[in-house]
């Protein structure tokens, strides 16, 4: 129903910042919330930060709050996650998907619709 295209990941020192972009397009019209989530090596997904495209409103983990920006540009359906301050343990492949933000920030094993992945690793 939904298909995704992402980009931005990559390699950046310890305080770097880098800049994750969201196409979404699909779904028949129906308008829904967007975010990430993240899932480092043997561990378990993580929501990381939503946009509820409806009414612009934001909402963020802690492990993020303060560093990284979640915003969108509804003309392009596209959502952007501006990562600053990063550190080693952001290290992930980080997921865009489509999902009320509960589900994507507390729930984010039950996302199903979501993009390819790309890789941020944070290392010096």
């Amino acid at each position: 129903q939904w298909q995704f295209v992402e980009s931005g990941g990559g390699l950046v020192q310890p305080g770097g910042s880098l800049r994750l972009s969201c196409s979404v397009s699909g779904g028949n019209g129906d308008v829904w919330p967007i975010g990430w989530f993240r899932q480092a090596p043997g561990k378990e997904r993580e929501g990381v930060a939503c946009i509820i495209t409806s009414d612009g409103s934001t909402k963020y983990a802690d492990s993020v709050k303060g560093r990284f920006t979640i915003s969108g540009d509804d003309a392009k359906n596209t959502t952007f996650l501006q990562m600053n301050a990063l550190k080693p343990e952001d290290t992930a492949v980080y997921y865009c998907a489509v999902e009320e933000c509960w589900i994507i920030l507390s729930r984010p094993h039950l996302v199903s619709s979501r993009g390819q992945g790309t890789q941020v690793t944070v290392s010096s």
